[in-house]
């Protein structure tokens, strides 16, 4: 029988075992599933009658056959198998790892399947996504520049992706969630196990609005090296990945180190030269492999695909819409035709709360209303029409 004359619902339940009896990311048995297809694969797996090398990867779990209750679990929370027979499937982003993996990159592939809880569709969710990742001891300013940048990008129609650790991880995913905005957690054990505990209650929101999602079947635990392999899923399902916050060891590099070899944008967050929790942060600029951002609209910029879009997007949504309106209206006639301006003189310049100056700037920038100098913040004149006397 050929694999198209194999029915979807047998090749679900094929890749539900299949995900069980091996540890992600089993080379050999994903090699042997593209060669032979995931439904004779699970068939050979069972009996053992397989390479040498895919019994290596599956000879301990082979008899763990929990496909159909796996299945049953994951719908009792609302959630389902994604395989890659899926139209949801995000192809693009998991055909980079593959490649990446051809050219060595450790913990590369992409997944066999992902179990995931939440109504969105994959694919659409990663079409536009950005990584925010970082220290789980976060500084005060770690977690206000998470919890920005994770609100900025949700307002600007960005998905945030990251693993919701304590952290900046948490910061970023609840700054998506207060703008409304979707959200994807990617996870390190089953998407029905709460880890970190402490987050039980941001993991069960996240599905409201965006995707929990994992390779691991349900009830699987956490472990170490779980977490250093599902990173790859995250900078994998991010256009590129920005760093707030990283000890000189933290797992957030092991994200940036994945997000270069797949070709994505890596950014940094600056921090202070003192903070033992920049360090990392500061080594990924020093070398070279990290650009700096300091605003949501810089990290619109960098991700390439995702400034082209979105960027444009809003200026022609601004100019339909014609000048600002109230506050920003004042804020706008503020700044200078020629020379850069910064926040606190266009505020004592419009007369509106220097808060409210700081997040309309970046949202003027956006809309192409604005730009950032060396002086600090002057009118774009890319755009005509905006309230210019």
């Amino acid at each position: 029988m050929t694999e198209a004359a194999v029915s979807i619902d047998r090749v679900r339940l094929a890749r539900a075992y299949l995900s069980r009896v091996a540890e992600p990311p089993a080379p050999a048995l994903a090699a042997f599933v593209d060669e032979v297809g995931p439904v004779e694969a699970a068939e050979r797996v069972r009996a053992g009658t397989v390479p040498a090398a895919v019994e290596g990867q599956t000879s301990a779990r082979r008899a763990e056959d929990r496909a159909e209750h796996d299945l049953r679990r994951i719908a009792e929370l609302g959630g389902r198998l994604v395989i890659p027979e899926d139209e949801e499937w995000p192809e693009w982003p998991f055909n980079a790892l593959a490649l990446a993996a051809a050219n060595g990159l450790k913990c590369g592939l992409a997944p066999l399947a992902l179990w995931v809880r939440g109504k969105a569709n994959v694919a659409e969710l990663a079409e536009r996504a950005v990584a925010v990742v970082g220290s789980r001891d976060a500084s005060g300013y770690g977690q206000h520049i998470a919890t920005e940048f994770g609100h900025g990008l949700a307002e600007a129609g960005i998905v945030v992706v990251s693993g919701a650790a304590y952290g900046i991880d948490g910061c970023a995913h609840r700054g998506a969630l207060a703008a409304g905005g979707a959200t994807v957690a990617v996870l390190a054990c089953g998407v029905d196990v709460p880890y970190p505990a402490g987050h039980a209650n941001l993991i069960a929101r996240i599905p409201e609005r965006g995707l929990v999602v994992s390779e691991y079947p349900p009830a699987q635990t956490p472990a170490r090296h779980r977490f250093l392999t599902r990173n790859r899923l995250i900078a994998a399902l991010g256009d590129g990945t920005v760093v707030v916050e990283a000890g000189r060891r933290s797992g957030a590099k092991n994200t940036a180190a994945s997000t270069t070899a797949l070709g994505r944008v890596l950014m940094a967050v600056p921090g202070p030269v003192t903070s033992a929790s920049s360090t990392g942060c500061h080594e990924l600029l020093r070398s070279g492999e990290a650009i700096a951002v300091s605003s949501v609209a810089e990290v619109v910029e960098s991700t390439g695909r995702i400034g082209a879009d979105l960027v444009e997007a809003n200026r022609r949504s601004s100019t339909a819409l014609g000048p600002p309106q109230g506050d920003a209206v004042r804020v706008h006639e503020a700044l200078g035709l020629t020379t850069g301006h910064s926040a606190e003189v266009i505020a004592v310049e419009s007369g509106v709360a220097l808060s409210t100056v700081r997040a309309l700037l970046p949202e003027f920038e956006m809309a192409g209303l604005a730009e950032r100098v060396e002086t600090g913040w002057k009118r774009s004149h890319v755009i005509a029409g905006c309230g210019d006397a």
